[in-house]
């Protein structure tokens, strides 16, 4: 599985990011339906911070779910190529078509914690998002839609905005901080 390859070369950049890498590798040996939300502790995601191509602004959506702005990202479903469920995610949420990669390496990882929430009238358990990040790029001159179903806003922030858009204290810290540092 060249995902499991990729995970285990990325070279962690703090405790967190080491930690959640040894988490992940585990549940992925261990779990054959890893990649499938049916597996309800825990299943892989992918996540995009998507720049400009001058490194000068963050585009977010206003997630319903988590009443907050966010990056963009989803659920694997059987899907092995994060990547690809990266970049996909990233077009259905923000409406942008040309988004691309700023490289196509891991650009971090991350153990996510979700509350019991709805989804579409069905209760959903607390579990984990056993996520793989990506640096995405887009055209910020591109015209921007709201996706009804996940968000209810789609916006260009600089990157200091986009920490104090988000009013998820964890993800400020631990991971939108992170991932402007690797700007």
């Amino acid at each position: 599985m060249k995902i499991v390859e990729e995970i285990k070369a990325y070279a962690p950049c703090c405790e967190q990011e080491a930690r959640d890498k040894t988490v992940i590798l585990d549940f992925l040996e261990k779990n054959p339906d890893a990649f499938c939300r049916s597996n309800p502790i825990a299943h892989m995601t992918a996540s995009a911070w998507i720049v400009n191509r001058e490194r000068t602004k963050v585009l977010m959506v206003y997630h319903r779910i988590y009443d907050s702005w966010s990056w963009t990202g989803g659920h694997a479903d059987g899907e092995e190529d994060l990547l690809a469920v990266a970049l996909r995610e990233a077009r259905e949420e923000t409406g942008v078509k040309d988004v691309r990669p700023v490289s196509e390496e891991i650009c971090s990882l991350e153990v996510l914690t979700v509350d019991g929430h709805e989804k579409r009238g069905v209760y959903v358990s607390s579990h984990l998002h056993l996520n793989v990040t990506y640096l995405l790029e887009a055209d910020e001159r591109e015209e921007l839609r709201v996706c009804e179903e996940e968000n209810s806003g789609v916006r260009w922030f600089t990157p200091e905005d986009a920490l104090a858009a988000s009013t998820e204290p964890w993800f400020v810290e631990r991971i939108y901080k992170k991932l402007n540092k690797k700007l």
